[in-house]
C-alpha cells in the first residue's frame, strides 16, 4: 500500500517534469554543488527577474521524464542538478546562467532543451550569446532609422544651402 502510493508520487513528479519541458521555451540542466546558499539565493533572484524558475529534482526524476520525450541526458546525471524553466523567453535563462557562471565557478551549465531542441553545454553557451528579443528589436530600430536620419540630414542641408543662396 504505502509503496504504491510512492509510486503514484514519483509518476506525478515525473509527469510534472514532462509538462515544464513541453510547455516552457527552455529548460536548462545544470550543477550548482560548490555554490553557497548566497550565491544560489542571488542566481535564483536573477532568473525570477526575466520569469524563470529554479527547481531540483532527483536524477531519477529527471531521467524518467526526459526518456519518456526521447531525450538522452544519462551524461549528465551525476551529482547535484536543478533546472531553470521559462515559459516566455528561450533565451534569457542561458544568458542569466552563462554569466553567473562567470563569477561562480562551481555553476556548470550541462544541457538544455530550448523551443523543443536538445543542446549540449556547447550549444547552451551559443545560446547564451544570443542578445535579448528588446536589444535585437532595439537594433533593428536603430538600423531602420539611421537611413531615414541621414536623408533627413541632407534634405534640411539642401534647404538651408538654398536659402543662402536666395
Amino acid at each position: 500500500m504505502a509503496s504504491e502510493k510512492i509510486l503514484n508520487e514519483k509518476k506525478q513528479i515525473v509527469s510534472e517534469i514532462v509538462d515544464k519541458i513541453k510547455n516552457s521555451e527552455s529548460v536548462i540542466i545544470f550543477a550548482y554543488q560548490g555554490l553557497t546558499v548566497s550565491e544560489l539565493t542571488e542566481l535564483r533572484n536573477q532568473l525570477k527577474e526575466v520569469n524563470s524558475e529554479v527547481r531540483v529534482y532527483k536524477n531519477t526524476m529527471l531521467k524518467l521524464a526526459c526518456d519518456s520525450l526521447d531525450i538522452n541526458i544519462d551524461e549528465f546525471l551525476e551529482g547535484p542538478n536543478a533546472i531553470a524553466i521559462c515559459k516566455d523567453d528561450a533565451t534569457a535563462p542561458a544568458r542569466v546562467l552563462a554569466n553567473f557562471a562567470k563569477t561562480a565557478d562551481a555553476l556548470e551549465l550541462k544541457c538544455g532543451v530550448v523551443e523543443g531542441t536538445y543542446y549540449d553545454a556547447t550549444g547552451i553557451a551559443a545560446i547564451a550569446s544570443i542578445p535579448s528579443r528588446d536589444e535585437l528589436l532595439a537594433k533593428f530600430l536603430g538600423s531602420i532609422q539611421s537611413p531615414i536620419t541621414n536623408f533627413a540630414r541632407v534634405i534640411k542641408q539642401i534647404a538651408e544651402k538654398n536659402e543662402e543662396v536666395a
